[in-house]
């Protein structure tokens, strides 16, 4: 058994150690881009995430407002309206797909079970729960776009992440 797995653990390590060289170069990246500090302040924004965000939207005029960041990441349902007809689409998945990707893996912890309770938590905790069957889903993509858009404010206001900002 020893010689068929030891080539297997050669890889293994191989892969770990590229890995730690990878891990050091979004650490150095991070550290040129002053904002990716500020961003990781957010429970579930690591550093693979904020330098992703600032490295993709480049500055925060990118969008005008920042609610505009979640539809400039694909993360609002299409439009369809005729008439009265007004049906629920799926997300448009413009933009960065590896971003949004990113975003909703945030969202995802947010949401875990260990997820630190937070206003944000806690309002996708109650849509998900009033969702029905596809609850948590909608849930997960609704937090993932508050993400963004709580992430362009922090860059844009230059304040670092609290979890409840009135004072509840």
């Amino acid at each position: 058994m020893e010689p068929a797995l030891t080539p297997l653990l050669g890889q293994v390590a191989s892969l770990t150690e590229q890995i730690r060289q990878m891990d050091k170069q979004i650490e150095a990246l991070g550290k040129r881009y002053p904002e990716v500090g500020r961003l990781r302040s957010v429970p579930g924004v690591g550093p693979v995430v904020a330098t992703a965000y600032v490295l993709t939207l480049d500055s925060p005029e990118a969008a005008g407002k920042s609610r505009a960041v979640g539809a400039f990441l694909g993360l609002r349902p299409r439009q369809s309206q005729s008439g009265e007809c007004d049906p629920q689409l799926r997300i448009s998945k413009t933009g960065n797909s590896y971003l949004r990707r990113l975003l909703v893996q945030a969202a995802q912890y947010v949401l875990g079970r260990f997820g630190p309770d937070s206003e944000l938590r806690r309002w996708g905790l109650k849509l998900a729960a009033s969702g029905g069957k596809r609850g948590k889903k909608r849930a997960v993509i609704a937090v993932a776009r508050k993400l963004a858009v709580l992430l362009h404010h922090l860059w844009r206001s230059g304040e670092y992440y609290r979890p409840f900002p009135s004072g509840t």
